[in-house]
């Protein structure tokens, strides 16, 4: 206990960079605001700004919102004529750092996740898409107790649109031994209403699935802030 009452005390002494990373030490890591997780990323401030000023600007230039952050690409920081002096290591470590969160997120979902509902594709496959500003077109195989078995990528499209391949999501659905397939895809300006060509090519999939005897049990579309489900509007 007096150890921890002096290292307390001395906490007035330490350099800027030094707080946040002591804090955590001595109170544990839930106890930090988020410019100071950032902070500790950062270690050093930049031209005339400390450590903590940068975090708490780049927060700012991001609305403190850290989903707009983790958007970013480490280009995005160094354009900023505010982070003057911020630097490549300090971006490209917050890029990675971010998108380690978003993979952790979706990771509890990863291993054998059983669909019940729309929602719990939704809970899987959020965390991987919504904060995306590409198109991305994902599939989920599962097998006969409705438990993912697969979730892989498909295709990368451009701010607009992707392609989907009938036979490459089939062929998948094969090797796999599934019984079951759910597709989905990102739309980055966060429209949920689906176009025709999404329209479309669900039901190429659909008819596809009814041939080969793998049901399309749903068709998602994600964005940051809900989905859009084929099966709970009756469009399959």
């Amino acid at each position: 206990m007096d150890d921890l009452i002096e290292q307390s005390y001395t906490m007035k002494n330490w350099a800027e960079e030094d707080k946040p990373r002591e804090k955590l030490l001595l109170k544990g890591k839930h106890t930090l605001s988020d410019a100071e997780l950032i902070a500790i990323l950062l270690r050093t401030g930049s031209q005339g700004l400390n450590v903590m000023d940068l975090s708490k600007r780049l927060l700012h230039l991001a609305d403190n919102d850290l989903n707009e952050l983790g958007r970013w690409n480490a280009n995005d920081y160094l354009r900023h004529k505010t982070l003057k002096g911020m630097g490549q290591t300090k971006a490209i470590t917050l890029v990675a750092a971010l998108e380690l969160g978003r993979r952790r997120q979706g990771a509890a979902f990863k291993q054998r996740a059983q669909i019940k509902s729309s929602r719990d594709v939704y809970a899987i496959l959020q965390p991987m898409m919504a904060d995306l500003t590409e198109e991305q077109f994902r599939m989920l195989l599962l097998n006969q107790a409705n438990k993912v078995i697969a979730n892989e990528i498909i295709s990368l499209g451009g701010r607009a649109a992707t392609v989907a391949d009938v036979r490459v999501i089939f062929r998948q659905a094969i090797l796999a031994n599934a019984v079951g397939v759910i597709v989905a895809h990102n739309h980055p300006s966060g429209q949920l209403k689906p176009s025709q060509s999404d329209i479309d090519l669900t039901r190429k999939l659909k008819q596809a699935g009814d041939i080969m005897e793998i049901k399309l049990l749903d068709h998602i579309i994600v964005a940051e802030q809900g989905f859009y489900s084929f099966a709970d509007e009756g469009m399959l």
